[in-house]
């Protein structure tokens, strides 16, 4: 995740460093998410045809060379193509391990290993931007920097005596079985997408464009990933005790007034941006988590492995058109589109929230359970938590993680 979360943001800035069009470095940027939305499929055809271990190696091996082009070939075009490669191995990498982990998980400790690598996956995350401070961003040693620490992360993988998992054959359920059962649900999981593969990737560039050197790019950006790691249990936690639906609407409402009070008083003090900054993140990254729980509390137990891959699959495609729309918009009317663009998002959500919550009574609470804290495309591919208590385990599935189930981005 260090890896990751650096060349992220270090793609960002050193586009805007190099005068990328921002529409162009949006493009460039939905290149991981289409990736990556490839990466979970083919790595499960890669994983039964060779192993996980080699599997790994070699996609962290190909993620390593391409962060080194990265450094050879500063042009749009080859940092598109590379940036569609990384998602791919980033995707794969995150297959391997996850199904690892889930693998050597069982039915009473999986919901504690999740909350774990949820926490290491954003520790990660917002510990990488402080690197861009050990050297210059316009200079390939941050790049070469990017390539060390992924190929660090083949030698746990292949030194490790442990048993590989088995594959098994994939469930299958219907985007319209989904729409059906939550129809909030999949919106949420789609706005979220974009909301995040947003922040992750054209936050950099707001940060810059709006004055930021390298040290304010990189407080801005550890701000925004860190607040996500205090909000998750708390906003669960509250979730659990009341209607889902009124806990995504409260976060959208909050995100919504921070991204309007940005917007409407630009002379904040530093201290004070990167509080609302944190505020709005803190808020809007918890919306996956709490539109998984909430379709999860109307599906059968047999159902939410499936449903949850299918969920991922909606929300990478909605991540890979956010830094496009964003740059864009950011292209027409300058910096103020980022917070701009993202409190339309959570504005748009919230009332289409509100509108459901007078169509369908909420679920009672003997059929709810409990909170998934889990993210989306910005990493997690195949980690399932821990059924529901007196759930059979789904063991073929949960063995194996076919197209990403509920731990979901990877949003490098």
């Amino acid at each position: 995740m260090l890896g990751a979360g650096l060349l992220s943001t270090l793609l960002g800035l050193r586009a805007t460093l190099e005068g990328f069009p921002t529409p162009i470095t949006g493009l460039v940027m939905s290149g991981y998410y289409v990736g990556y939305l490839a990466g979970t499929q083919l790595a499960p055809r890669l994983l039964r045809q060779v192993g996980h271990v080699r599997v790994f190696a070699a996609l962290a091996a190909l993620a390593s060379v391409a962060a080194l082009a990265f450094a050879t070939w500063v042009h749009p075009l080859p940092w598109g193509i590379m940036r569609l490669i990384t998602g791919v191995c980033f995707a794969g990498i995150y297959v391997v391990a996850e199904s690892w982990l889930n693998h050597r998980a069982s039915r009473t400790n999986r919901g504690r290993l999740l909350a774990l690598y949820m926490l290491v996956l954003y520790v990660g995350l917002g510990s990488a931007q402080f690197l861009l401070l050990l050297s210059s961003p316009q200079t390939e040693a941050p790049f070469m920097l990017v390539s060390a620490l992924i190929s660090l992360a083949m030698v746990p993988i292949v030194a490790s005596a442990q048993p590989t998992p088995e594959p098994a054959a994939p469930r299958h359920v219907q985007y319209r079985e989904l729409y059906q059962h939550s129809p909030l649900a999949v919106v949420a999981v789609a706005i979220s997408g974009m909301i995040s593969s947003i922040i992750f990737s054209m936050g950099p560039v707001y940060a810059r464009l709006s004055g930021a050197g390298t040290r304010g790019v990189a407080e801005f950006m550890a701000v925004s990933i860190f607040a996500a790691v205090l909000t998750q249990y708390p906003a669960g936690r509250l979730s659990d005790r009341m209607d889902r639906r009124t806990v995504i609407a409260g976060a959208c409402t909050i995100a919504t007034l921070v991204a309007v009070s940005i917007e409407l008083f630009a002379a904040h003090p530093r201290w004070l941006f990167l509080l609302l900054a944190g505020l709005f993140s803190g808020s809007a990254l918890t919306l996956y988590s709490l539109a998984v729980s909430h379709i999860n509390d109307k599906l059968e137990p047999s159902q939410m492995v499936a449903a949850s891959s299918r969920l991922l699959l909606i929300n990478g495609m909605a991540a890979a058109t956010g830094p496009t729309l964003a740059g864009s918009l950011m292209a027409l009317f300058g910096p103020r589109a980022y917070f701009g663009t993202l409190g339309t998002l959570t504005a748009a959500l919230a009332l289409y929230d509100l509108w459901r919550k007078t169509r369908n009574a909420p679920v009672p609470p003997a059929l709810k359970g409990p909170f998934i804290n889990t993210q989306q495309i910005v990493a997690n591919a195949g980690l399932d938590p821990a059924p529901l208590a007196g759930a059979e385990e789904l063991e073929p599935v949960s063995q194996y993680p076919l197209r990403a189930p509920k731990g979901a981005p990877s949003s490098p």
